[in-house]
């Protein structure tokens, strides 16, 4: 039934993104500018068969009572982020409107979470970090949507070891990850370099939420997999933080639109594949072994974020996080 659920979710991911790029051609096409990776008008708006995927199964595994109504619902927040990327993909919106139903969407999520993480993280402080990181993952992942197929392989990676590690708890859980992974590739065929379409603000901030969102849920049926899940992320952590800082301290409007992500910076000088392959490179032979060994040792969490960390910070600085790149 697993492979069956995932097969769907694949292609119904794909057939959506599909219409959706017949669509777009016409109405939705994201035209080049200075701050752009990309060259060509490109199709925007295929996070929708992402989102179209992702709920489909999701409904049958709720109504066959393969997952509990608090994270149903607390999922179902996401629909809100989906919706606003959704009119923003056509119609520019204010930062501020888009912020105030992002917090809206995540305050959301939490109340139906409960506002723990488990019974060691409870209280005012929990609810108030995770309502943050809920925030700003959808809007981190939005900013590193700047190159073929970064974002939606991020998706399928880290979506992917947290529902494989998940499997050995609870296999029912484990599926709405893997569900979001399927979702996640059937967009990715046609996102991969060079891209036929690009998943626009609806997809991104979708994505990142709903990722953070699971990370949350995980961590309550077992905390190691809070560690796990800022490890297998951390890529994307890493280089949108070390941007939102560098930009901040030179005294940038670092909340407008730029291009100055060291995954932006890399492919400019090695071009969209080959940084796309690196990453894939560091997430399996870096970040995946250390967050198997966090999951077989709860106790190095802490280390063990430490030694995946470090390294991409340096990678961040090389590639001038944030800065001119000359």
């Amino acid at each position: 039934m697993a492979a069956v659920l995932l097969l769907a979710a694949v292609l119904i991911s794909l057939a959506v993104t599909l219409l959706v790029r017949f669509y777009a051609r016409h109405h939705l096409l994201d035209i080049p500018n200075h701050r752009s990776s990309h060259q060509l008008p490109t199709p925007r708006g295929g996070g929708l068969g992402i989102v179209v995927a992702f709920y489909a199964v999701l409904l049958f595994l709720f109504f066959t009572g393969r997952i509990e109504s608090p994270w149903f619902y607390a999922l179902l927040a996401s629909l809100l982020v989906a919706g606003i990327g959704f009119w923003d993909d056509h119609q520019s919106l204010a930062a501020r409107w888009r912020l105030l139903v992002h917090l809206g969407a995540a305050m959301l999520a939490v109340f139906f979470l409960g506002g723990q993480l488990t019974t060691q993280f409870s209280g005012l402080m929990t609810l108030l970090l995770s309502v943050f990181f809920l925030v700003w993952s959808l809007n981190l992942f939005n900013f590193m949507d700047g190159i073929d197929g970064i974002a939606s392989s991020e998706a399928v990676f880290v979506s992917v070891v947290l529902g494989g590690l998940m499997w050995f708890i609870n296999s029912d859980l484990a599926l709405v990850a893997l569900v979001l992974a399927a979702s996640s590739m059937g967009f990715l065929i046609l996102n991969w370099p060079t891209a036929k379409i690009f998943m626009g603000d609806i997809g991104s901030g979708f994505l990142g939420f709903v990722i953070a969102l699971l990370i949350l849920i995980y961590s309550q049926v077992s905390t190691v997999f809070l560690p796990i899940g800022l490890i297998v992320f951390s890529v994307f952590i890493v280089d949108a933080t070390m941007t939102l800082i560098t930009r901040f301290l030179r005294g940038e409007k670092w909340y407008q639109a730029h291009c100055s992500h060291a995954y932006q910076h890399a492919a400019r000088q090695y071009g969209h594949l080959k940084v796309l392959l690196m990453v894939w490179v560091i997430n399996l032979f870096w970040l995946l072994p250390i967050a198997i060994w966090i999951f077989l040792n709860p106790g190095y969490g802490l280390v063990g974020s430490l030694i995946a960390y470090l390294p991409l910070i340096f990678l961040a600085h090389h590639f001038k996080a944030g800065r001119d790149w000359r």
